[in-house]
């Protein structure tokens, strides 16, 4: 215990030597700003805070128009909570995307190193204790507390800066010299709420890792002695050496386990993948798996790239009246119990090289006086969370049997919240040239409704249908979106209706939008609405009308009207905000902006959803003259386009584009079959790709290669736990280490966190079964 109180106080004299020991007079790489104006280059609100309601307001922490001038470069800055009194952080947003930004920090402390516009964060963060409250890398999705738990903030203990840090890895986005505005938003409360968020934090201080031995265990456990928490996430945190990290509850000796994965993956928080409750008398128990081949000397636990670190991070939640924000254990008191630790907890995880995580540090003072003295293994390719490399690459997964399920036309695909497959299909209807008069009106009601169902759920290892519905309720199905809660979001061209849906409900749509078979323009009526997309963080509605109006339309989530957007273009070269169909949408959540397949002008637009404002336009030649459907995840955007006119030499395939640059990465085309029209797409955050055709009757599934290549590597038998891709399953908080008293600050701030438009021509080589948008302009559009 000794040796323990001993390192500890020696990692407080490193912070001392980072914060404490500053002259009052000594020259902060800082930026001496006292106001925070918005570039005229972001998009940000220039309103840091934003009232919700009487006791809710939104605030909103951007940096305010930086460019940095080196990659890997800190930038911080703090706001100040904008009320004395108690308040509760219950949701957060990130405002930031990947090719950009490397990962964002949120702390919140009493006092900030600096009260200017941003600084160099290697001068510190904070100059008392920080907290954090939130962290974010590789484009995650917003991030959600359980229903209830908020973290503490304001009042007589809680924080009363917000201090957030921004890591600018690779700067050749700023090649424009253009200033950045990333951050989070945040949602707070001043009402009490019930259970409060927390971190427990697992560390080893006395590890050495001996040079050139291959297996190294450091092993951590610590009596629970406070009143019941709850776990409902974990991050684990190594530098290069680690090869593995468990963690896990022992009662009665039987051991349950937290969390369990490689350090050496993007360290994001993940949820645990079952409940698991920590009572008094428990003991908490990690271990983390070393090698300490390739290193000429011991490595010790410490701060910089040259040494070791072994954490577990535990997100729990307790009861207000019971809660403690920050608990620690730094001891193994039961030693003898790892003889029964089990087995998988030392057997290490596998990571392709193009995945390890990348480990930044601060270049200071103490990696200076240190980064001679240990040789290190060859270091690990860096990792630029570059899924938007040139070498990204998406191929047919040719063992994937649900290519020949043989549906009606395939009019729409989507992924569920457990990632299985939904398709929407048209049975033995189909959309032709006497499927609408001049006026639009559905002309085959007598055939009524399809009598299967037409939204399938689908395995997406091995195909079967998992679930089935819609019978008896759609003419002519075409776009679909399943929300957060798994709801099914569906528009019917011939009804003029989009519809709200529970699968596992038969008491009928939970919401209906339009009036059926009635086409209108009003904000009452649609005419031929293709698709919907529903706002993950607010519920905001957005239904794409359509092939007959030219228009966004936006509603509450009880269906309101709230207004819309958008007009009918005409000539060759359309202006932003006219669309010729407007035929699928795209929601880009974390960049609060809404993207749409202008399908006839062969181009991609995207809108803010909050003020409508056009953003950018997205339009390749190899696009050809139509884009039918568009789908994003984690900085990528996929699309498909449609068959090439006579004479155009531009084939139908699937593309995958850098968000934010628009560049073309990848196109892909299937290997059985081939696409006839390709009428919508869905990706999930893996790489895997579906696409759905509306002639071919046919689903596809693409794997991206990287993903293919690992799954090979399972078939040649050898023993390796699958390494799901970016984003799979993770909470994806981001990468972090608590920067606390006892901790230095110098090295471990980073450490941490890981470190053209054409007329149409009338040879268009249209097949009988074409859709067809009534009344046929001149010349004819393909419709689908």
């Amino acid at each position: 215990m000794a040796g323990v109180r001993s390192l500890l106080v020696l990692l407080l004299v490193f912070q001392s030597s980072c914060l404490g020991f500053r002259s009052p007079l000594s020259v902060f790489k800082r930026f001496k700003e006292t106001t925070r104006p918005f570039s005229d280059e972001c998009l940000g609100t220039t309103r840091p805070v934003i009232p919700i309601d009487s006791s809710d307001f939104a605030l909103d922490i951007r940096m305010p128009g930086v460019t940095p001038t080196q990659s890997d470069t800190y930038f911080c800055m703090s706001m100040r909570l904008p009320t004395d009194e108690e308040a509760f952080v219950i949701d957060f947003k990130p405002r930031a995307s990947m090719d950009t930004v490397h990962h964002m920090l949120l702390f919140g402390c009493n006092m900030p190193s600096s009260t200017g516009s941003y600084w160099y964060c290697d001068e510190g963060t904070c100059i008392d204790k920080a907290n954090i409250l939130y962290a974010w890398a590789r484009n995650a999705p917003p991030t959600r507390l359980p229903e209830g738990v908020g973290f503490r903030v304001g009042g007589e203990t809680g924080s009363k800066y917000f201090v957030l840090q921004v890591h600018y890895g690779d700067i050749s986005a700023f090649r424009d010299n253009h200033k950045d505005c990333s951050g989070v938003s945040l949602h707070l409360t001043r009402l009490p709420q019930p259970l409060i968020a927390g971190m427990y934090l697992m560390m080893s201080v006395d590890t050495v890792i001996p040079a050139g031995e291959k297996v190294v265990n450091s092993d951590i456990s610590c009596h629970y002695k406070k009143y019941p928490m709850h776990v409902f996430a974990y991050r684990v945190h190594t530098h290069h050496l680690g090869q593995v990290v468990s963690g896990y509850r022992v009662r009665n000796e039987q051991w349950t386990l937290i969390g369990r994965q490689s350090p050496q993956l993007p360290q994001a928080f993940y949820p645990v993948e079952h409940p698991v409750d920590v009572s008094f008398g428990d003991i908490l128990a990690a271990r983390c798996v070393f090698t300490g081949e390739g290193r000429t000397e011991d490595t010790h636990i410490g701060g910089t790239s040259s040494d070791e670190m072994c954490n577990l991070y535990i997100m729990y939640y307790m009861e207000a009246k019971h809660a403690v924000s920050f608990m620690t254990c730094t001891q193994n008191v039961a030693p003898d119990m790892f003889r029964t630790i089990p087995p998988e907890a030392n057997i290490p995880i596998p990571v392709k090289s193009d995945m390890v995580m990348m480990h930044g540090h601060h270049k200071g003072k103490i990696e200076t006086e240190s980064k001679d003295k240990t040789p290190l293994l060859q270091q690990p390719k860096r990792e630029e969370e570059e899924v938007l490399e040139q070498d990204f690459h998406v191929e047919e997964a040719l063992d994937w049997p649900g290519v020949y399920l043989l549906p009606g036309q395939v009019s729409a695909v989507a992924l569920d919240p457990k990632n299985n497959l939904v398709i929407f299909h048209r049975g033995d209807h189909i959309w032709d040239g006497n499927s609408f008069d001049s006026k639009f009106v559905y002309q085959q009601r007598g055939l009524g409704p399809i009598e299967e169902d037409t939204i399938l759920v689908i395995d997406p290892n091995n195909a079967t249908v998992l679930q089935s519905s819609g019978k008896n309720l759609f003419y002519l199905p075409h776009g679909l979106s399943v929300d957060n809660d798994g709801n099914y979001w569906v528009t019917d061209v011939a009804l003029h209706q989009v519809f709200k849906l529970d699968p596992n409900s038969k008491e009928g749509p939970l919401l209906i939008l339009g009036r059926s078979m009635q086409p209108g323009s009003d904000q009452n009526h649609f005419c031929q609405p293709t698709d919907v997309a529903v706002d993950p963080d607010t519920g905001t509605i957005f239904v794409s009308d359509g092939y007959c109006n030219s228009r966004i339309m936006q509603f509450s989530p009880s269906g309101n009207f709230i207004t819309q957007w958008g007009e009918e273009s005409s000539g060759r070269n359309p202006k932003p905000g006219q669309f010729s169909i407007p035929h699928s949408l795209a929601l880009v959540p974390h960049l609060d902006q809404l993207c749409v397949a202008d399908r006839e002008n062969g181009r991609i637009q995207c809108f803010k959803t909050d003020t409508k404002e056009f953003v950018q336009e997205i339009k390749h030649a190899s696009f050809g003259r139509n884009v039918f459907a568009i789908s994003y995840v984690s900085g990528l955007l996929f699309a498909v386009n449609g068959k090439p006119y006579f004479g155009d030499q531009e084939p139908v395939q699937g593309f995958v584009m850098n968000f934010s640059s628009g560049e073309i990465i990848d196109t892909f085309k299937p290997v059985r079959k081939h696409f006839d029209m390709p009428h919508d797409i869905t990706a999930s955050a893996d790489g895997t790709v579906y696409v759905g055709d509306a002639h071919a009757n046919t689903v596809w599934k693409f794997t991206s290669a990287e993903k293919m290549e690992h799954r090979s590597v399972k078939k040649a038998g050898i023993e390796a736990q699958e390494i799901k891709g970016k984003g799979s399953g993770g909470l994806n908080l981001g990468n972090f280490f608590a920067s606390r008293k006892g901790y230095s600050r110098k090295g471990f701030d980073r450490l941490s966190t890981e470190g053209s438009d054409h007329e149409k021509d009338e040879e268009d080589g249209s097949e009988s079964e074409e859709e067809y948008s009534a009344p046929l302009p001149a010349p004819t559009t393909s419709s689908s």
